[in-house]
């Protein structure tokens, strides 16, 4: 339907403008609803420009704080739609921040092993994590690697689950950025089961 068309069906008042009936009304307002929700994509600029906001505080926050708000964000997430629900957006969510990191943090036209170099000195110099890579099969595109010191879960309380989602796919979008492909992350050992750092297995997914 052309919603344009509306105040034209109207009858005008004494001024001639249209007043919508009560119909007309809701079918104006569902048009606004849709166009305030429409799709808005993350984008690294949406960031801002912290040194410029935060010129007395700087860059830097207590890992506590961080975890706070992730964790709060999962649990109202996991109350409304369900754990496995609220993964799947955590993951995705790091999926696009791993896509974006990549793109305008790092250098995507090393080789191979610069790359993960690369990749593990940026992760160690951000405090996100001490990053190994322990396993890969070049003609698979496999690969396995390990992260001590982990932002997300390094000395949590050991609840026999894997925690790291939102880094499956944060891994997975730096790897998609860099090789053009499109990879699957899961987290194969984690603190919150006992082991001491984070390993993760990364495969190429077939279409």
């Amino acid at each position: 339907m052309n919603h344009s068309l509306l105040v034209s069906w109207a009858p005008p008042n004494e001024a001639g403008i249209p007043i919508l009936d009560e119909q007309h009304k809701g079918e104006r307002a569902m048009e606004n609803v849709f166009k305030a929700t429409a799709k808005k994509e993350f984008k690294w600029d949406k960031l801002g420009d912290i040194q410029d906001g935060r010129g007395e505080l700087g860059e830097e926050m207590p890992v506590i704080i961080y975890r706070l708000m992730q964790f709060t964000i999962l649990d109202a997430l996991s109350d409304e739609f369900g754990l496995a629900k609220a993964n799947d957006v955590f993951r995705k969510a790091g999926y696009l921040s791993g896509v974006e990191f990549a793109k305008n943090v790092l250098s995507l036209d090393l080789n191979f092993e610069d790359f993960i170099s690369h990749l593990r000195e940026t992760l160690r110099s951000l405090k996100i994590g001490v990053l190994r890579m322990e396993f890969f099969n070049p003609e698979s595109g496999e690969v396995i690697f390990t992260i001590a010191e982990d932002l997300d879960c390094s000395g949590l309380p050991i609840t026999n689950e894997n925690m790291c989602v939102y880094d499956e796919g944060f891994i997975a979008g730096i790897l998609d950025a860099y090789t053009g492909k499109t990879y699957d992350v899961r987290e194969i050992d984690c603190w919150g089961t006992g082991a001491r750092e984070c390993r993760f297995r990364g495969v190429v997914r077939v279409s």
